[in-house]
């Protein structure tokens, strides 16, 4: 009897697994056996205000996530994943006031508009633009390294909002 109650356990436990199917620790939702390289184009920078070299800066750090989370090949064209786009917004504006009408308080803001082609399901096509922002006081100013770890901070907000909405179907 107890070998009878192992071997149902057992068969429970299998069939369990099997309908859980594929998981990835990333959440990325990906058909390996048909989808292998992503390409992320270079995106421009034509918001208004132009920080130099954000662009590049984005488009690494893209394609960093994109290795780092998925086991795709990077290449630089006929991806089976296509990511392009353009920095369109790059802004600082106060967000709170002081009593002697000066900012106490200012936000940065990077908006990215991304086009995304699946090339395996184009019904996973998509346009949209995200945005994210850093917060900082009002009396300094955002230069230097600070500015290199605020923009840090909205990319990696940005990139990972562009990985879910791709890849983990979120």
């Amino acid at each position: 009897m107890p070998k009878l109650i192992s071997i149902i356990v057992f068969v429970c436990i299998a069939i369990a697994l099997q309908a859980c199917g594929a998981y990835s620790f990333t959440g990325a939702d990906i058909d390996y056996s048909t989808t292998k390289t992503v390409q992320v184009n270079y995106f421009q920078n034509i918001a208004p205000q132009v920080e130099p070299g954000i662009e590049r800066d984005f488009t690494q750090k893209l394609q960093d996530l994109l290795l780092n989370q998925t086991s795709l090949d990077l290449v630089t064209n006929s991806g089976d994943l296509v990511f392009e786009g353009e920095i369109t917004q790059f802004y600082t504006a106060p967000i709170t006031a002081t009593s002697n009408s000066t900012a106490a308080q200012n936000r940065l803001t990077i908006s990215i508009n991304v086009r995304f082609f699946n090339t395996k399901d184009p019904l996973k096509d998509f346009e949209q633009s995200f945005s994210f922002y850093y917060d900082y006081e009002g009396a300094s100013l955002l230069v230097g390294s600070q500015l290199d770890a605020a923009i840090d901070v909205i990319f990696e907000r940005i990139t990972q909002d562009i990985f879910n909405k791709s890849l983990a179907n979120w």
